[in-house]
């Protein structure tokens, strides 16, 4: 959106905050419940498929207030039960309506020290909101208060008046931690340990810090640099952070227990190891992985075509296969990095979509053609190797699975050919098999994800673990949630001296 367009949006939310202003917020639900959505300020979808600057521009101040005034302020918060962090919504969001954005924040990094981050990339909208009571009364899940667009506003508030305050931390307790992996759930882990006390030390494989915050989401859906501000506050508690440390190959996992004195071990090690299609030509020059693809755009910077020399590939012509958010990640990177033309193949309706409605919206307005419906056969390639198309085949949805989508049942005679230069397989990841295979006593379930107990414990005294190992491909906030509870086992065992 251009500034025009964003001043525009402030100047219609003026009328609205200024008659917010006359009654002194004291609003009825009746008189709430009148007030607009406000629309999230947006880069024009033909500019910013150029770019790989932040997509939402986020609300203006007036704009946050008029918002937050929208929630009825239920006194059963419904919406709280939506959230795995279990935020104080109502709370926060009554702070946002009476302007005082310094105790919003306050109130929310009680339970998150990710509101940034999660305000940009959580499915809010399957969440918290789907349990807005306003969106009940008005009978449209659509115009649910924005609670993830309020977390933002005021943690973005936060960060851009220089604010940001560190979390108090008990005195030493003697006890140490050891975080493996420094994503959304090996982060909340350090910060909840740290602050009982205890002496953290994070070990991660990468040369930085972030996990999929990092090296999965792409710059214009969350910019690194709110991540790095993450990682620097866990330094600034006293978090030890030890990068290029690979846990079962620097060292194993019992040894931080047995020879190195930690007195408690997190596994947040993520999903990691891509998963592909099993089908004829998936070897050929030109086909990756979302994980591969968006790694090296993201982590190694490959967007940064005048500064790095991170090889990717350029393609012209690109298929994603997949529906979920990674898929409208990696269709939406290959249209920033030179491609003319994005297939996004996915073999059910876009009623069955995982991926955010935010970001399908988004990627049909910069370009990406959606063939629905459709799955790939085969991938062909010429004499040297190299991808030169793909054939899909039609699908039609017959009766649900397992899962309560509907299953697609291929349709005998429907094969079509898509010209290309390459094929990005977007299905979904598994647990990465090291530490299964270097830590002897852990036990794994049948799709090698680690089996623990509600609190984050593993078959291993002193071992928990939270996140993607344990969910499968999962979000941001679940994973945030997992580590929560995890942080609280850790402290009551160490805190009581038991296993």
């Amino acid at each position: 959106m251009s500034e025009n367009n964003t001043a525009a949006l402030q100047e219609l939310a003026r009328p609205q905050y200024e008659e917010l202003k006359k009654l002194d917020f004291q609003l009825k639900p009746a008189q709430r419940a009148k007030i607009p959505l406000q629309e999230m300020p947006v880069q024009d979808a033909e500019l910013r498929r150029k770019n790989t600057s932040e997509v939402a521009l986020g609300y203006t101040p007036m704009q946050a207030v008029v918002e937050a005034n929208r929630c009825l302020q239920c006194k059963n918060q419904p919406c709280v039960e939506g959230c795995p962090v279990r935020l104080p919504i109502r709370d926060f969001i009554k702070s946002i309506a009476v302007g005082d954005f310094a105790e919003a924040i306050r109130l929310i990094k009680v339970d998150s020290l990710l509101p940034a981050v999660c305000g940009r990339v959580c499915p809010q909208e399957t969440q918290c909101q789907v349990k807005c009571t306003l969106a009940k009364v008005l009978k449209d899940p659509e115009q649910a208060v924005s609670i993830g667009r309020l977390e933002r506003f005021v943690a973005d508030w936060e960060r851009n008046q220089g604010k940001t305050e560190l979390p108090q931390c008990a005195p030493d307790s003697g006890k140490k931690v050891a975080v493996i992996g420094s994503g959304p759930a090996g982060i909340t882990v350090a910060a909840d340990c740290r602050r009982a006390g205890h002496a953290v030390t994070v070990f991660e494989a990468f040369h930085k810090f972030g996990g999929v915050m990092m090296y999965g989401i792409p710059e214009f859906r969350l910019p690194k640099a709110i991540v790095e501000a993450e990682v620097e506050l866990l330094r600034r508690m006293g978090v030890q952070m030890l990068p290029n440390f690979l846990i079962g190959r620097s060292r194993k996992l019992q040894d931080l227990l047995d020879k190195d004195g930690y007195d408690a071990v997190f596994i947040g090690i993520g999903a990691g190891l891509p998963n592909f299609m099993g089908i004829e030509g998936e070897n050929l020059i030109g086909v990756s992985s979302a994980n591969e693809y968006l790694t090296r755009a993201n982590l190694m910077r490959a967007y940064e075509r005048d500064k790095a020399a991170t090889p990717i590939a350029e393609a012209k012509r690109v298929a994603v296969l997949g529906g979920g958010n990674v898929a409208m990640d990696a269709a939406r990177t290959a249209l920033r990095l030179g491609a003319e033309e994005v297939y996004l193949i996915y073999r059910r309706s876009e009623k069955e979509m995982p991926a955010r409605v935010e970001e399908i919206h988004h990627a049909r307005e910069e370009g990406v053609q959606f063939h629905l419906l459709r799955n790939a056969k085969r991938v062909l390639g010429n004499e040297e190797g190299r991808v030169t198309a793909l054939e899909c085949l039609c699908y039609e949805l017959g009766e649900p699975d397992a899962s309560g989508r509907r299953s697609p049942v291929a349709v005998p005679g429907s094969e079509y050919v898509l010209p290309l230069d390459a094929v990005i397989v977007a299905i979904g990841n598994s647990s990465n098999p090291l530490i299964r295979q270097t830590t002897e006593g852990l036990e794994f379930n049948k799709w090698g994800n680690l089996v623990c107990d509600e609190d984050g414990r593993t078959s291993l005294p002193r071992v928990f673990a939270g996140g993607d190992i344990v969910l499968g491909a999962a979000t941001v906030i679940l994973a945030m949630g997992q580590g929560r509870k995890a942080a609280a086992a850790i402290n009551k065992m160490l805190a009581e001296g038991g296993d």
